[in-house]
């Protein structure tokens, strides 16, 4: 696995990273054994930058990920995330008392003494951003986090955030079925010196080989309250992903390669983290690193995506309120 650079001469991390989601909440039931069989296959391919959060499974995947890199920690370059409450609790907090609670939650369940990347995870509209990034910084000087990070904010909320303290990364969804970032908080990313990680890559599943079927979708899944998964966005949609799966075909590769290799086209920046809890799908995705898309592939793809526009909203809009848009 090649590596890259998080941020303008930031921390060196694997080229791909790991997203640990859905091995909590989200994408059906749980499989431990399954999730940590993949866990340390990502170890042994270089898959070594994880990211998980303290909200997923209301705490239980910083557990099992803690576990995952039990006697291996120096190898995995470890982000987490705060600011969403859980615990039964519901909304944001980025106040400077409960970062520092957060945190300390975070490194005993994660079985660490230090995160490598700490991200917050949504703005807190109650709290100005100087004062929730300052606590982060605070947390750097206490030896307990080493970069920080910013998750699904604005242009201008990540320039007031770097005015405070250098920001390492910006995360945000970004995929071949979801773009704004490219007008918004991409450029402004390059402008500060700041990486962009992209989650769902892989459009939660949409584009993979396997046409997603609401009726398959079990009770939590979260793909079940997303417009763009309703029958009739699905069904226009379906024109998009059998448009890609040709080109990815006559590439020699998935479609999920395709799709991962066009972000990773995007720039050396972008470090996505496509999320999976199966070996299977971990090496399948891993091996999209080394794929190229020629200046003739990307064009092809971008006819492709204005022939078939994606149909339906990202989020419903009590989703929607969370994403600080400036």
């Amino acid at each position: 696995m090649d590596t890259r650079h998080l941020g303008t001469l930031g921390p060196v991390v694997s080229a791909m990273g790991l997203g640990c989601m859905s091995m909590s909440q989200a994408y059906g039931t749980r499989d431990d054994a399954q999730s940590l069989k993949t866990l340390r296959r990502a170890l042994d391919i270089g898959v070594t930058f994880w990211d998980t959060a303290d909200v997923y499974g209301e705490g239980h995947n910083e557990t099992l990920v803690g576990e995952g890199l039990r006697g291996r920690r120096g190898e995995v370059f470890l982000a987490t995330k705060c600011g969403i409450l859980h615990g039964g609790l519901k909304g944001i907090d980025g106040s400077p008392a409960y970062i520092r609670t957060a945190c300390d939650a975070s490194l005993k369940r994660l079985g660490t003494e230090v995160i490598d990347l700490y991200y917050l995870h949504r703005r807190d509209p109650r709290t100005p951003i100087e004062d929730s990034v300052g606590a982060m910084a605070g947390l750097v000087k206490e030896g307990k986090v080493r970069h920080l990070g910013l998750s699904e904010v604005a242009p201008s909320t990540l320039r007031r955030a770097c005015a405070v303290h250098p920001i390492a990364a910006v995360q945000s969804e970004y995929s071949l079925w979801f773009r704004e970032p490219e007008t918004g908080i991409l450029p402004a990313c390059r402008e500060l010196g700041v990486a962009f990680v992209p989650f769902s890559p892989l459009g939660r599943g949409f584009l993979t080989e396997t046409p997603v079927d609401r009726g398959a979708l079990t009770e939590g899944d979260m793909r079940l309250g997303l417009p763009r998964f309703g029958d009739e966005n699905l069904e226009k949609n379906e024109r998009l992903r059998t448009a890609l799966s040709k080109m990815a075909s006559e590439k020699g590769l998935t479609l999920a390669q395709l799709a991962l290799a066009w972000v990773m086209a995007q720039g050396q920046d972008v470090v996505p983290i496509p999320g999976t809890k199966r070996v299977k799908y971990l090496e399948e995705n891993a091996a999209a690193a080394a794929a190229v898309l020629t200046p003739a592939d990307l064009a092809a793809i971008d006819a492709a995506l204005v022939a078939n526009p994606p149909s339906g909203d990202r989020y419903p809009p009590e989703m929607m309120a969370w994403v600080d848009r400036g």
